[in-house]
């Protein structure tokens, strides 16, 4: 497809690339996507950009592309490195030209962003964020990392946020597990992302029945985590998921958590009372992603 292609303004390119899987989608939005592909992740980023390259040929043009990429990235759009994966743990990945290699090959403007700040857009979109001008999209896997939106688009300073790595209130006797985080231990993500749970107490956490201890332990690390985000970044709402938030009843455990340590300050309804307003479930599942990158690729026009 070559810059000089006549090109459906409303059609956009969303690709969402993820440490395991990728997916490519061709669309305006939920319910309007005329095709879509997932495929590995592997460690080789070029071969990656070929299956993206090969799965737009032939198929209506786009008017932008975007994506949400695992990361760290550079999104200063004045960097010789804009649009390129830094210093990642994923094999093979460190300093790939994602963004500017797409562009060239495809001949469209493109937007890159976080996968998590794609699936913030997406939620306020089209999701459980509608209505809202500022967002946290908190996701609690593999890793723990949070999207958020001021005003609308995605909230960057001088890098993305890496609310994954803030510190947290570590009771070491109750809880002597010392953190799986390879730079900081007993950061958020390294006492209360999936492996950590899994390290933590010999099992995955899908494995865990719901009245195991785990729980209320990994409700109490989301919550001091959720409370630092509702009083520096204030978003109006958070989105939570992730696969650790799939078991069930914790989500709830996180919002009694966290009304208590806020203890009626800020004086806010939705701080308190109306907890489970604030807090809320995704709506868009693990499409968010590259819903979120189509977002971004459309308000490239």
């Amino acid at each position: 497809m070559g810059a000089g292609a006549t090109v459906d303004s409303q059609l956009y390119g969303g690709l969402e690339t993820g440490g395991t899987w990728c997916v490519c989608a061709l669309g305006r939005g939920p319910g309007e996507l005329i095709a879509e592909e997932q495929f590995a992740t592997g460690d080789d980023p070029e071969q990656t950009i070929e299956r993206v390259v090969a799965f737009f040929a032939g198929k209506p043009p786009i008017a932008a592309l975007g994506i949400g990429a695992f990361g760290p990235l550079d999104l200063r759009r004045d960097s010789p490195t804009w649009g390129h994966v830094t210093a990642t743990p994923k094999p093979g990945w460190s300093g790939a030209p994602l963004a500017p290699t797409l562009a060239a090959r495809l001949g469209v403007p493109v937007a890159i962003d976080t996968d998590v700040a794609a699936a913030a857009l997406a939620e306020q979109r089209w999701g459980a964020g509608q209505g809202t001008r500022s967002l946290a999209y908190v996701t609690v896997g593999t890793g723990i990392g949070a999207g958020l939106l001021a005003d609308g688009r995605p909230w960057h300073g001088l890098v993305h946020p890496e609310a994954g790595h803030i510190g947290v209130p570590h009771d070491l006797e109750r809880d002597p597990y010392p953190g799986c985080c390879p730079r900081h231990g007993d950061c958020w993500e390294g006492l209360a992302s999936g492996p950590a749970i899994a390290a933590r107490w010999g099992s995955a956490p899908q494995e865990l029945p719901g009245e195991h201890p785990a729980w209320e332990l990994e409700a109490g690390y989301l919550a001091q985590g959720l409370r630092a985000l509702a009083l520096i970044a204030c978003p109006q709402r958070i989105v939570l998921g992730g696969g650790v938030m799939e078991c069930a009843g914790l989500r709830e455990r996180v919002r009694g958590q966290l009304r208590d340590l806020l203890a009626g300050y800020p004086p806010d309804p939705l701080l308190g009372e109306r907890i489970a307003d604030y807090v809320v479930a995704p709506a868009l599942g693990d499409r968010a992603g590259v819903l979120g990158a189509i977002a971004l690729a459309a308000a490239l026009r």
